[in-house]
């Protein structure tokens, strides 16, 4: 499944995307929620979710001096989101030619910008983003949530974690990078404030952006609803 395809104007599922993030996000348990997955006021004895390490390990993906190649750190911290990447796979990562043509593609994703900012041709058929996902998938065993995973690792500001549970909560809209980029851009960024507003009633730091707000909130969410998704 793409998670990208050529579009412009108002990609197929964008409004009722929206509709769908606002219930989560509006929800009662949101904040309790999204407190207890990061650890924030844990009682003695309490363990945040493993996943609340995922943007956190060795300072972040995305920082400046390993922000452009896939190290040991994140292949570690995206397996906090409970995935396993072959040891092939991680290997020819670390060490091998796919390593060095992540890089290359890595180089022209931006590090520094929000999805609610950018331009839709970043996430878009062909960009460099969409080649990575796309090269990722193409090794054996790295399915679409793996290559995701990694790349919301390395772009956490840009890329949002898409699993089954979020496809399961919110379905499969043509292309989800681009319906969330337009869901968030709609009136005036209304949407992406309500996150980093979630953001600050829940204590979590700043680290922690926009789009991973929106994955925890919808996981948790939606997981509590105790749905089996495919």
């Amino acid at each position: 499944m793409a998670l990208s395809t050529a579009a412009f104007g108002v990609p197929a599922g964008s409004s009722l995307l929206s509709a769908q993030l606002r219930v989560f996000l509006s929800a009662e348990r949101a904040v309790d929620d999204l407190r207890r997955y990061f650890g924030v006021g844990l009682a003695p004895g309490g363990v945040a979710f493993t996943g609340s390490r995922f943007e956190h390990l060795a300072g972040g993906g995305d920082l400046p001096s390993v922000a452009d190649r896939i190290t040991a750190e994140d292949l570690l911290a995206v397996q906090t989101l409970s995935v396993t990447i072959p040891a092939p796979v991680a290997l020819d990562i670390l060490e091998g030619s796919l390593g060095t043509r992540l890089s290359g593609l890595l180089r022209a994703i931006p590090r520094d910008i929000d999805m609610v900012d950018a331009e839709v041709q970043v996430l878009d058929a062909g960009s460099p983003a969409d080649q990575a996902w796309h090269l990722l998938t193409e090794q054996p065993d790295i399915g679409w949530v793996i290559a995701g995973k990694i790349l919301a690792r390395k772009r956490p500001r840009l890329i949002s974690v898409y699993d089954r549970v979020a496809r399961c909560a919110l379905g499969r809209p043509p292309s989800f990078w681009l319906a969330l980029h337009t869901a968030l851009r709609q009136d005036n960024g209304s949407l992406h404030r309500q996150l980093l507003a979630l953001r600050q009633a829940s204590h979590l730091p700043q680290s922690v952006g926009a789009l991973r707000v929106c994955d925890v909130a919808v996981w948790m969410g939606h997981r509590a609803l105790k749905h089996t998704c495919p």
